[in-house]
C-alpha cells in the first residue's frame, strides 16, 4: 500500500478544501459578525406567541460539490491501493464512487443545525416570525422579548 507523494499531497489539498466549504454563516442570536458590531439596532418589545423547531440549511439544500470531489478523490486513492494492474484501476473507480456519494451526505449533514421559528406579538399588535439557530436561550409562548434589527436582520433575546 504505497501512496505516492504526488497522491498525498492532492488528498491534503481536497480534504482542505472541503473542510473550508464546511463553514457556514451563523443565525444564531448570539454570534455578531465584525461588520455588525457597534452598529445601531432598533429594538422593539413584545410577547412569544408561539415557538416551533425548524432545521436550518446553510447551503440552502444545494450541496457545493466539495463533499463529494474529496470524498471522490479520498475513495480513489484508497481504493486504488487496492489490488494490482487492472484491478487497482477498478476499485479505484468504485473507491471513487463511493466516496463522492459519502462525502456529499456528509456535506449536506454538516450543513444542517437546529433552529427556533419564533412567532412575537409585538406591543402595537404586529406579529412576526422570525427564524435563528437554536441557543441556549430557550423561549415559551408568554415571554416577553426583544426584536434587535439592523440591516434587514432580526434577533430575538431576552
Amino acid at each position: 500500500m504505497k501512496i505516492s507523494a504526488r497522491a498525498m499531497l492532492v488528498t491534503v489539498l481536497v480534504g482542505t478544501v472541503t473542510m473550508t466549504g464546511c463553514a457556514y454563516n451563523s443565525s444564531s442570536p448570539d454570534v455578531y459578525t465584525a461588520g455588525q458590531a457597534q452598529r445601531e439596532e432598533s429594538v422593539r418589545f413584545g410577547t412569544v406567541e408561539s415557538v416551533r423547531a425548524v432545521t436550518i440549511s446553510s447551503n440552502d439544500g444545494q450541496p457545493s460539490g466539495l463533499g463529494a470531489l474529496g470524498g471522490g478523490a479520498l475513495g480513489a486513492v484508497a481504493g486504488s491501493a487496492i489490488g494490482g494492474g487492472k484491478g487497482s484501476i477498478a476499485t479505484a473507480i468504485i473507491g471513487g464512487i463511493a466516496g463522492a456519494v459519502a462525502g456529499n451526505a456528509v456535506e449536506n449533514g454538516v450543513a444542517k443545525r437546529a433552529g427556533v421559528e419564533i412567532t412575537v406579538r409585538l406591543d402595537n399588535g404586529d406579529l412576526r416570525a422570525i427564524t435563528q439557530s437554536a441557543s441556549g436561550e430557550l423561549f415559551q409562548a408568554g415571554d416577553r422579548v426583544r426584536l434587535l434589527s439592523s440591516a434587514g436582520v432580526t434577533r430575538v433575546t431576552h
